[in-house]
């Protein structure tokens, strides 16, 4: 992301892709939100003071935790122009230089904001799914005839949008904004619609009304905080979604039209409320006339769409920072765009998102039945979130603990709270994007433990380079034309591909190249630090390419660069070495034997170095060997 301010022009355009990806799904929670709030399972009546105190929950909501705590303060945490709570992490925890271990309270909040990242996916699950039912259920107000055909529809609509991913997301993206602009003033004209219906609705601005809904309401009060909820599901989002497009155009976007659209339609579907309680069972549909009610769900679908997208992005986006984070193992990653480097493509994760989407879409029916198992995914992010920004606050900007304090309390009462209502729907659907969550933060915690584990045994077998080359310059070696670049995992010693390939074969390349692929805790390294080149003697050299954690490795180009430090190789007289390590489980102290077995599974299956760091599949030589965890 280009960090100079953007021109007018570009602003613009920034800010109406903004519309089009950042606000998709809070933009289409009105779809579902308020039906939810009055769903007969809470057992809260649509009396009109009812009504009142949760349009003033979900008014205050808006404003405190997406206006305020996201859009004012936790946009101004970037990390180099990026956000995501793995970039959070990176700047509330930063990996030590000296090579220390962290303390007891970053390792704390270290687990927890890996638990937060997992529970994306399962957000990136629901989020489709209960969005596109969401807006397909517009059918059956139009007519009770078209009920049977809303799940087939559903999931016909999840599987197209999950099959065209691999064309990418540039010509489709023109579109997104100027959609979601149509969205957006059609929401809020429906929505003036219904307050002039009954314009003392507008007195759900004030706070008072929630305080007395609570009291009037007490347990079931609280248990509705759950729907209310979700209101704010996408806020979580916003953050991921800095990267792409700045913090200005997001803020801008959301004060300019995002806020007062969605503030417009709840209060038009609360008025609506208060003139005809039997409306409660879907307000949204209620508030159109009946001869817009197709074109309607026709909109509905298309922003429904636009929202399932960006989460969907955000997986890809979110999978290639724990990759090369070492978080997860290599995956095939496509770039869909020659000239944006944020639109890739992830079979894996693509496939896998759409079995479950269709899934969820067989398995619940309805978004309502949906509903309960979209909060605490949501709820528990933002939770993390608002104590990492606790953290970085202090190490980004010096505040102190109590400034930080004021800022995040308010924000973790209300999380809190909303969690609390949440964890009442556990049973009810709550379950599964938990157990997403899990099952994610358990790959990941025992991918990174794993590769721990496998360095410091494959370290122990090393030579440090001095000893090497002494060793060398008294035997006679002989050597061959032609360069031989070894990948290094360390530094500092010989890569035991080069030690297997001498014992093996006897010979050494004329020229030889230990290459170190580092990758840093920031999204983009600067091209003027990308690379250092030693000559170590004796025809050796050690070469340190150190990339963001939102950039691709590619070899080949950082050993063309390698020219402008001295060191000139030609393509075609030049071989790559690899270690392959086959991954033997052990009794040995480190992991328990389930997950190194899950580990070996894990590296089996990940992408070959080959592939991930571009190499030319020609000229690579494989050399294995089996470790022991």
């Amino acid at each position: 992301m280009d960090s100079s301010p953007p021109s007018r022009l570009r602003l613009a355009g920034l800010t109406l892709a903004a519309l089009g990806v950042v606000y998709g799904d809070i933009g289409t929670s009105p779809l579902y939100a308020l039906k939810e709030c009055f769903s007969p399972l809470h057992g809260v009546q649509p009396s009109p003071t009812n009504v009142l105190g949760v349009l003033s929950l979900v008014i205050w909501s808006l404003l405190l935790i997406v206006s305020i705590m996201y859009l004012v303060f936790v946009l101004r945490a970037d990390n180099r122009g990026e956000g995501g709570i793995l970039a959070l992490l990176s700047l509330a925890f930063p990996e030590r230089r000296d090579g220390t271990p962290p303390g007891r309270t970053a390792v704390v909040m270290i687990l927890l904001g890996l638990f937060g990242a997992a529970l994306l996916y399962g957000d990136g699950m629901i989020t489709p799914a209960i969005t596109v039912l969401g807006a397909v259920e517009g059918l059956e107000v139009v007519t009770h005839r078209f009920a049977p055909f809303v799940v087939p529809t559903s999931v016909l609509i999840v599987v197209a949008l999950f099959g065209v991913q691999s064309a990418g997301t540039g010509t489709i993206g023109k579109v997104f904004g100027p959609v979601m602009v149509v969205w957006f003033v059609t929401i809020a004209i429906l929505g003036v619609r219904g307050i002039s219906l009954n314009p003392a609705v507008l007195s759900a601005l004030n706070p008072i009304h929630a305080v007395e809904f609570f009291r009037d309401n007490g347990w079931l009060g609280f248990r509705v905080l759950g729907s209310v909820m979700l209101v704010v599901t996408g806020g979580e989002a916003l953050y991921a979604d800095m990267g792409h497009f700045g913090a200005k155009p997001m803020r801008l976007a959301w004060f300019g039209m995002v806020l007062p659209s969605l503030l417009l339609s709840y209060l038009g579907q609360g008025a609506l409320i208060i003139d005809d309680p039997e409306a409660a069972v879907n307000p949204f549909y209620r508030l159109s006339p009946r001869w817009m009610l197709l074109p309607l769900v026709g909109l509905a679908t298309a922003a429904a769409v636009i929202a399932s997208q960006a989460l969907i992005s955000g997986a890809y986006s979110l999978t290639m920072q724990a990759v090369q984070l070492g978080y997860l193992p290599r995956l095939a990653i496509e770039h869909t765009s020659e000239r944006e480097r944020g639109q890739i493509f992830i079979p894996q994760v693509n496939w896998t998102l759409m079995l479950a989407c269709v899934a969820l879409v067989l398995g619940f029916q309805t978004s309502s039945n949906l509903a309960a198992a979209y909060g605490i995914a949501v709820t528990v992010t933002m939770l993390i979130t608002t104590v990492l920004f606790h953290f970085a606050a202090q190490r980004l900007w010096s505040w102190s603990t109590w400034m930080t304090l004021t800022v995040v309390t308010p924000a973790f009462l209300i999380e809190l709270a909303f969690f609390g209502a949440n964890s009442l729907k556990i049973v009810h659907g709550g379950w599964f994007p938990l157990t997403v969550g899990a099952i994610v933060f358990t790959l990941m915690t025992t991918w990174r433990t794993g590769r721990r584990l496998l360095w410091q045994r494959v370290r122990t077998s090393t030579l440090p380079a001095a000893q090497f080359l002494e060793g060398i310059s008294r035997r006679e070696v002989p050597r061959v034309k032609g360069t031989g670049v070894y990948l290094a995992g360390n530094p500092e010693g010989v890569p035991i591909a080069l030690l297997h390939n001498l014992k093996h074969n006897k010979i050494i390349h004329e020229r030889v190249v230990f290459l170190t692929v580092v990758v840093q805790e920031t999204p983009r390294v600067d091209d003027e630090s990308r690379i250092t080149v030693q000559d170590i003697g004796q025809g050796f050299w050690r070469v340190k390419a150190s990339f963001g954690f939102m950039e691709e490795p590619n070899v080949p180009d950082i050993l063309r660069r390698c020219a402008e430090f001295g060191l000139k190789l030609r393509e075609a007289e030049t071989s790559f070495f690899l270690s392959r390590e086959t991954i033997i489980p052990s009794r040995r102290s480190g992991m328990a034997r389930w997950r190194e077995n899950l580990f070996a599974v894990m590296a089996r299956n990940s992408q070959s170095a080959t592939s991930f760091f571009q190499l030319p599949a020609n000229r690579v030589v494989e050399l294995g060997m089996q470790v022991e965890i």
